[in-house]
């Protein structure tokens, strides 16, 4: 692999920007996401969104200027221990740059930011199916007891 650099994503910076739109789009065209595109609207608007959202903090991984992958994370709290946490809301890699470390390194820059910041956990989801189970267990996530679901319901 050539040179990797993980960024800490400032949004009002249109590279960024335009990086974590492109990756997270392509995420959700991939099976482990929506398995399709993002909707005209919310391309449109995420990014300005996300800055409006006080809890977003991004990261951007960046192989010789190529965006490669993205963590997408929001701060939350946990009223069991009365501090923040960091929740990673997308993890995604670029096809081309899968099975390379690059997911590790966005994790390891997730949890250098929680500890920074004197958050309590780093949490995440993840469907039973995705074969990067395997890359967040190695870096020492598990299934809490009891064992949880992550539910969702729409709202208008």
């Amino acid at each position: 692999m050539k040179k990797l650099n993980i960024v800490k994503a400032n949004l009002s910076n249109l590279s960024h920007a335009e990086a974590i739109l492109h990756i997270t789009n392509r995420y959700a065209n991939d099976p482990m996401g929506m398995n399709r595109p993002l909707h005209d609207e919310v391309k449109s608007n995420l990014i300005e969104e996300m800055k409006a959202f006080s809890g977003t903090c991004c990261f951007i991984a960046f192989v010789d200027d190529q965006p490669a992958g993205v963590a997408n994370c929001f701060y939350g709290f946990s009223t069991f221990n009365a501090a923040r946490l960091l929740n990673i809301h997308d993890l995604a890699v670029n096809p081309a740059f899968r099975s390379k470390g690059i997911g590790e390194a966005l994790i390891s820059a997730v949890e250098k930011e929680a500890s920074e910041n004197n958050c309590c956990k780093v949490t995440l989801e993840v469907r039973e199916d995705n074969r990067a189970r395997n890359l967040y267990e190695r870096a020492g996530f598990e299934y809490g007891e009891p064992r949880m679901f992550f539910m969702s319901k729409s709202v208008s």
